[in-house]
């Protein structure tokens, strides 16, 4: 799972973000368990944020410092 989750906060943390379509394809993960994992990310001291776009909703994430 570490891998998958190193993998997750890649696409989080590029400019564009990631749906969680996109964090779904990438990890195979169901979406219940792709937003356990984005929890576990902010518990490690990820800053994630989202927002919306005509429907779509995007995460992006600033890495702990």
């Amino acid at each position: 799972m570490l891998s998958k989750q190193v993998g997750l906060a890649a696409l989080l943390l590029r400019d564009e973000g990631a749906t969680l379509d996109q964090m779904i394809e990438t990890t195979g993960w169901l979406p219940h368990t792709t937003r356990a994992a984005m929890t576990g990310l902010r518990k490690k001291g990820y800053v994630i944020d989202s927002d919306k776009v005509d429907g779509v909703r995007t995460y992006r994430a600033v890495a702990p410092e």
